[in-house]
């Protein structure tokens, strides 16, 4: 080899070492969000008390379980192409992923289990959004400010004067009319 040869060998070995270094990481990266996805399921299906909801969410993780395996197939299955001499863009093992991760998370949100703690949880945050717009009015009460209940309950007033006022002119206008025409 010549002396020449040699600088771009070692820039080329360089440059597939940090490619495959990249790879590696994200590989583990993504098996490590498998991992935490997979306890994450675990330990929701372990709070679902009820049996068809823990059967419904069984079958929702064996099917994200099911993605995730077929990904780490396909992920091999590129990177022995790429070993093999083919050139596969590092972007595509991005999207094996993402895809993967948006194919799990239908299979998961899509079971009974998902959907009655989503509505539990939702049902929380508007209970504790109540109680703090409660504790906010009480707040607003005591300082001597308008609450949101005392405007609604004034512009009601306003309302209902506005409607009487229009009653009383309509009536005004009926009176003045008579009036004209007996003249």
């Amino acid at each position: 080899m010549s002396d020449s040869q040699q600088p771009q060998m070692q820039n080329w070995n360089a440059f597939v070492e940090q490619w495959n270094e990249q790879l590696l990481e994200a590989l583990e990266n993504n098996m490590e969000a498998q991992a935490q996805f997979v306890e994450s399921w675990s330990e929701t299906v372990g709070e679902v008390s009820e049996e068809n909801e823990i059967s419904d969410g069984v079958e929702g993780y064996a099917r994200a379980y099911e993605t995730w395996m077929n990904a780490s197939k396909q992920m091999v299955d590129r990177m022995n192409d790429s070993l093999e001499g083919e050139d596969v863009d590092v972007d595509e093992f991005r999207d094996i992923w993402l895809n993967t991760a948006n194919e799990a998370f239908k299979d998961v949100m899509s079971t009974t289990a998902f959907a009655r703690m989503t509505g539990e949880t939702v049902g929380d945050v508007l209970e504790l959004q109540q109680q703090a717009d409660e504790a906010s009015q009480e707040t607003l009460r005591t300082l001597g400010f308008a609450t949101e209940e005392g405007v609604v309950e004034i512009g009601d007033r306003l309302v209902e004067l506005e409607r009487r006022q229009h009653a009383v002119e309509s009536k005004l206008d009926r009176v003045l009319e008579h009036l004209e025409d007996e003249q």
